[in-house]
């Protein structure tokens, strides 16, 4: 299977500016561009298929730069239904520096900053030197600026198109960049860049995007069950947290994410894929999404110590955690603050893990609360900090699957 019929196959082709983009990809060696705003500080889990092509075609002989744009980013595209809130300058340099770090670290490609070449271009010179080649109905007609007539646009929202199709251009010039790759609600952007190039200097660019990954209902996938981004920072969302998120992911789509977002190869996707049907309990089509997407982000290490954490969770064993595991595993959970020691039946009741004194006692005597790992039948037994994780932390567990967190002081 030649490259670009892989990249089909795994669903990672949308739109083709040309039929010769195809050849391009399977014979050429091209320079192509993938770009992104430093909104944030970090990348989340719905940018890493899209940077992960980065990987893909540079094994192949392709040359990658990742554009952070720190004059795009003071803009913001437009969203679909409204304008972005504008980030201080400050915020954006402060975000492109992270996000170079981490694009250096993870995907291994050439960098480059578009506040570079923006920053000294004049009003005018925008005016006479790229705007006058965009006709108004033209830009009026593509679909990112479409959408946003009926309720508004602003003129710097409007301006964003022009602003990316002049990187285009100048990376075309400076860089022998000749394809741009990106998501498909960036398709009106790239193309407009493709018709600068031409009208500029009489020759021709291309483009391919890729389709956003999506959850089975159609909203884009890169969220936990509470609405926090999953991002590609570790310190912002820890290896377990990714794992978490990866292992429960819906078994409609399980194939479809280890198509885009691993590098496992046909053969053995086809075989996960036939694991789900016959054996759906062992999950391991979501085990090896896991595996494959740690492992590229944070290391074999890391995707260990996920793993090793949650199964001490499903089975109650964590009298071995740290502080931190601590911290990591219960990341959201409520904690309740306890001076001094309590008893137990009234921290069941102080946490509501309990409604009443005799509730809590029926618990206890009955073998279903554990404290740190450990069930605990003694209607006596303190919680205190001496008796905590690290001395800051007492797990309470009613149950197989109901944890409190006290915090000792």
């Amino acid at each position: 299977m030649k490259l670009f019929d892989e990249l089909k196959w795994r669903g990672l082709i949308n739109d083709v500016s040309s039929p010769e983009v195809e050849n391009l990809i399977n014979n050429e060696h091209v320079t192509f561009y993938i770009g992104t705003d430093p909104t944030g500080d970090s990348l989340h889990i719905g940018h890493f298929s899209s940077f992960l092509i980065a990987t893909r075609l540079k094994a192949h002989g392709h040359h990658p730069i990742i554009l952070v744009g720190g004059a795009t980013g003071q803009i913001g595209d437009p969203k679909p239904s409204s304008e972005r809130p504008m980030i201080t300058k400050e915020q954006v340099e402060h975000n492109f520096n992270c996000l170079k770090e981490q694009v250096k670290k993870i995907f291994d490609c050439e960098i480059v900053n578009n506040n570079d070449w923006c920053k000294d271009i004049t009003f005018i010179d925008f005016l006479r030197d790229y705007g006058k080649f965009f006709n108004i109905n033209y830009m009026l007609n593509k679909d990112i600026v479409r959408r946003r007539l009926d309720t508004g646009i602003t003129y710097t929202e409007f301006s964003y198109m022009i602003i990316q199709a002049l990187d285009f251009l100048y990376l075309y010039e400076h860089n022998g960049v000749t394809m741009q790759v990106a998501g498909q609600d960036q398709w009106g952007n790239i193309t407009a860049g493709i018709d600068l190039i031409r009208k500029k200097t009489g020759k021709e660019a291309y483009a391919f995007t890729m389709p956003l990954i999506t959850k089975s209902d159609g909203t884009k996938f890169g969220k936990s069950e509470g609405g926090k981004a999953v991002w590609l920072d570790k310190e912002k969302t820890s290896s377990y947290e990714l794992y978490q998120f990866l292992i429960n992911v819906e078994d409609s789509m399980v194939i479809d994410y280890l198509k885009k977002l691993t590098f496992l190869s046909v053969e053995e996707i086809i075989e996960l894929e036939k694991s789900l049907q016959d054996a759906p309990h062992l999950r391991l089509p979501h085990k090896a999404l896991a595996k494959s997407v740690i492992t590229f982000l944070h290391g074999e290490a890391e995707y260990e110590k996920a793993v090793s954490m949650s199964e001490a969770l499903f089975k109650g064993n964590i009298s071995n955690f740290t502080v931190k595991d601590i911290e990591v595993c219960f990341k959201g959970l409520p904690v309740t603050e306890v001076v001094g020691e309590m008893n137990l039946v009234d921290a069941l009741i102080l946490t509501k893990a309990c409604s009443s004194k005799r509730e809590a006692r029926e618990f206890i005597t009955n073998g279903a609360v554990s404290i740190n790992g450990n069930v605990v039948k003694d209607l006596e037994y303190k919680v205190s900090k001496e008796n905590a994780i690290g001395g800051e932390y007492t797990v309470l567990r009613r149950g197989k699957k109901n944890y409190y967190l006290i915090n000792n002081k």
